[in-house]
């Protein structure tokens, strides 16, 4: 079904098919316009997929969820990490799918994720429910949610926040995301200065043949640790760069992730 979706989606005209292909532009410049097409054909049949795959992430019974992640990769890492009692940052980027790999990582693990709610009342209350079966504790992102996450930061649990989402006007700065101007969140790096925590990155990477998902986390850039917040926020998106690069096309290129473009240039 996503492959038709996805396909239809590519031949059409349509919003997520030009993001995609302006994303991909403004990254991979040295593609040629062929390579383009391939990628974009298949970033948007993985979209669809991870629209299609919603229902999984949050509606099956957890333990059937956690069991859609048949691989795993540096999860050693992340729980000695844990351990110290020292709390952990967990970057979770727009790929693969984000949903079933919150509700996977936070398994046993006591967990906060950062999330902005949706205009829709009704539709906040599904996304709190689905994303809360699992014992997970969501923190909007305000004044209030980032106390939440220093709360928990202090008592050594997870803290989990997408890096990539553009920010509010006065939360964040531009920073190259694959030489491309970004607006990037500066949360991130405030937290680190304040608590001085370990940083890891993952996402679900969706295998081939309905296989389920592996898990992979890794350790973040070193640069996000420095106390320049510009090195740190390019830290950041190095770290997401990384993450991309294991499986391109399971990002998320139908997100406007450059839409708040430097002063005098024309968004898109």
């Amino acid at each position: 079904m996503a492959s038709l979706w996805g396909g239809l989606l590519y031949r059409i005209p349509n919003r997520a098919r030009n993001t995609t292909f302006w994303n991909l532009r403004a990254c991979f410049p040295q593609k040629s316009e062929e390579e383009m097409r391939v990628l974009a054909r298949a970033s948007l049949k993985n979209t669809a997929c991870t629209a299609l795959e919603m229902g999984k992430a949050w509606m099956l019974p957890v333990g059937k969820t956690v069991a859609l992640v048949t691989e795993t990769e540096g999860m050693d890492e992340l729980k000695q990490a844990l351990d110290s009692g020292e709390g952990v940052i967990l970057l979770a980027p727009h790929q693969g799918n984000w949903e079933i790999f919150g509700i996977f990582i936070c398994d046993h693990m006591p967990t906060t994720f950062l999330y902005q709610p949706p205009k829709i009342p009704a539709f906040d209350r599904l996304l709190k429910n689905a994303r809360s079966r699992n014992g997970i504790s969501l923190a909007p992102t305000n004044r209030k949610g980032v106390a939440q996450l220093l709360r928990a930061l202090q008592r050594g649990e997870l803290v989990g926040i997408l890096p990539d989402q553009v920010p509010s006007n006065e939360g964040g700065i531009h920073a190259p995301f694959f030489g491309e101007p970004a607006f990037t969140m500066t949360l991130i790096s405030k937290l680190i200065q304040r608590r001085r925590v370990k940083v890891f990155c993952g996402f679900a990477k969706r295998l081939p043949g309905a296989k389920g998902f592996k898990a992979i986390v890794e350790a973040a850039h070193r640069d996000i640790y420095d106390a320049d917040l510009e090195i740190s926020v390019r830290g950041l998106n190095r770290t997401v760069e990384h993450s991309v690069g294991l499986a391109v096309t399971q990002y998320q290129w139908e997100y406007k992730r450059f839409r708040h473009r430097p002063d005098g240039e024309k968004a898109y």
